[in-house]
């Protein structure tokens, strides 16, 4: 009889639950690594990292939370996880109430006493967990026992910190997404945005983050979610770390960067670097949330909106980059017209993708000062998506959110480029692709789970039927886009193009696809998880 291995146990527990398995938390691998400093020593040794992925059974994470035998469990809590997270503590506490556990993150650190999950948990660190956490763990260890319930995160100098990234194991590496931050914090005040509550951003020391990603190259990391707000906000070290990745990518073409920028400041000297990038290897995430100046000015969002359009017809005709631009819907005072027309004034800049996405009320933010001047009503279930407000009633909002979810599945999705361009010419590509929108949730009652083949039909029926343009005009267009995704399948408008010939040219297609797939690993797959990322952005 074999006996049977000693279980690992870990007394102190860190362990959060991810949108998908791509991504890796850097904020529990930030807590990880300051483990032992600010009078946690030995603590490090004692604390074991465990990811969870939202879908899973919470019985299943339960299970294997106790299997450590834990005596402190911090939990990361986010807009995204947070029903989720709170059934997994509400078990915890029936099976185990012994066992104390500490809750962080965003969601959080605001309205603490509105929660359930905070009622459920022991203890809450609001804002920076880093020195708190460890802190925390040590007297819950070793005593004296804390008295408070809520604690407010210490925020030291970044200079006090350990950087997380030997954190990463080689299975991230391999993997998953590596979320990397030269800076914290937000000089702006958007009033939509945590963010806008920092006082100011503070930098990292550059030399100690540039050999931490060095070393994270040398171990075969390629792909960098940069999550710093303002990533451009301090030129000099910008131009650095952008010299960086191009001198890599010189030896491993395959190294993929991504960015959040300022959008009204681009100077020379990013430009020039910008521009020596090769295609795939750098993605911009540029925040133009409205083109209204008034409620620009209403939200607090400082915006040239002249240097704005310059910079990103520059980048979009310049450079080689994928640039992605954010739009929000539902801000105060923004109406169904003045929206329609920012929309069309960014489409017609060409960014690759407009992320298109309706207001949300995170907790804490100063956007709650308008909700009674402007009416905002938000659905009070996470993710708090506004419902109506004084200028957009809740039938319109609700056709704004179909709206934003085809234009994810059929225009961000680039299978659709030569039909896309028959779909939203001539006049508004918004008035358009609304008028697609509606005809498409009273044709199918449904927004999600649709084959290629059936959305290939769809666009076909609309762009004939409807619309009135020549079916021949709009089967060879969607042939094309077809043939181009590699699909296989034969939907039914294009049965008659789709021969013998076309099914030789297809494999053909298909193949290539997965070599340029493969080739391209974690970029196609991972620009889409940074686009999806739940962090209220």
């Amino acid at each position: 009889m074999l006996a049977t291995p000693a279980a690992e146990t870990a007394a102190i527990v860190l362990a959060t639950l991810n949108a998908k398995y791509i991504h890796a938390s850097l904020g529990l691998r930030c807590l990880l690594a300051n483990m032992d400093t600010h009078g946690g020593a030995g603590l490090r040794a004692q604390t074991r990292l465990c990811e969870f992925v939202i879908g899973q059974p919470a019985t299943r994470m339960v299970e294997e939370l106790l299997a450590l035998q834990p005596q402190v469990i911090g939990l990361g809590v986010y807009i995204w996880n947070v029903v989720e997270t709170t059934q997994l503590v509400r078990l915890l506490k029936t099976l185990r109430p012994d066992i104390t556990i500490v809750l962080g993150g965003p969601e959080v650190s605001h309205e603490v006493e509105q929660q359930e999950i905070c009622r459920l948990a022991d203890h809450v660190v609001t804002g920076w967990g880093d020195v708190s956490f460890p802190k925390l763990c040590r007297a819950l260890l070793d005593g004296p026992q804390p008295l408070m319930k809520v604690i407010a995160g210490d925020q030291p100098p970044l200079d006090e910190l350990v950087l997380p990234y030997n954190e990463y194991t080689a299975e991230d590496l391999a993997q998953r997404l590596l979320y990397v931050e030269a800076s914290r914090g937000c000089p702006f005040k958007c009033e939509f945005c945590l963010s806008s509550l920092d006082k100011t951003a503070w930098a990292f020391e550059l030399d100690g983050f540039m050999a931490e990603m060095d070393a994270l190259y040398r171990r075969g990391a390629r792909n960098f979610k940069f999550v710093d707000r303002t990533f451009n906000l301090k030129i000099d070290n910008s131009v650095r770390i952008l010299q960086f990745f191009l001198d890599r990518i010189a030896e491993a073409p395959d190294v993929f960067v991504h960015f959040e920028v300022v959008p009204d400041s681009l100077p020379d000297r990013l430009k020039e670097l910008i521009a020596q990038f090769p295609d795939g290897a750098l993605q911009f995430e540029v925040g133009i949330q409205s083109f209204n100046p008034e409620v620009q000015q209403r939200i607090s969002r400082k915006q040239d909106n002249s240097k704005t359009a310059d910079n990103l017809r520059w980048l979009v005709k310049k450079s080689r980059a994928h640039v992605h631009a954010d739009l929000i819907f539902g801000l105060p005072g923004e109406t169904l017209e003045s929206f329609a027309e920012g929309f069309d004034r960014l489409f017609g800049l060409g960014p690759h993708e407009i992320q298109f996405g309706v207001l949300k009320r995170l907790r804490g933010t100063p956007i709650t000062r308008h909700t009674a001047g402007f009416a905002m009503v938000y659905d009070p279930q996470t993710p708090y998506t506004i419902l109506q407000n004084s200028t957009v009633d809740f039938a319109t909002m609700q056709r704004i959110k179909r709206f934003a979810r085809y234009w994810e599945m059929v225009a961000n999705s680039g299978r659709f480029s030569r039909g896309l361009d028959l779909l939203l010419a001539p006049g508004s590509a918004f008035q358009n692709f609304l008028a697609f929108s509606d005809w498409l949730w009273q044709t199918t009652s449904k927004t999600h789970e649709f084959a290629l083949e059936k959305l290939v039909d769809l666009m076909f029926a609309h762009l004939t039927q409807v619309r009135g343009l020549n079916a021949a005009d709009v089967a060879a267009a969607l042939l094309a886009d077809y043939q181009a995704s590699g699909a296989r399948g034969r939907p039914q408008s294009l049965a008659a193009l789709l021969g013998h010939a076309q099914k030789s040219a297809l494999a053909v297609a298909g193949q290539h696809g997965a070599q340029r797939q493969g080739r391209h690993l974690g970029q196609q797959a991972l620009r889409v998880e940074i686009q999806k990322a739940a962090a209220a952005a």
